[in-house]
């Protein structure tokens, strides 16, 4: 067998196996009825809803720094 006929196979084979698992989470996912889903989701925001920001306020950028746009006319101006 030739070594591009083994490739060929053993790409053919993974592909085969992505579908299953694919199939699988398909399978599991089509399990829940529309209430459970949508049960589930309302849990999903309210606890989302009820916490509290993690982040901070992004601090402005200093004036020094020069932007995007700078950049590009020093290009165009050069």
């Amino acid at each position: 067998m030739r070594w591009w006929k083994a490739v060929g196979l053993a790409g053919a084979a993974g592909v085969v196996a992505t579908g299953v698992v694919v199939v699988r989470a398909e399978r599991r996912r089509r399990a829940y009825t529309p209430d459970q889903v949508r049960e589930q989701l309302h849990m999903r925001f309210a606890q989302a809803a009820s916490a509290e920001p993690t982040t901070e306020p992004a601090t402005p950028l200093a004036r020094n720094t020069p932007g995007i746009r700078s950049r590009i006319r020093r290009l165009f101006h050069r």
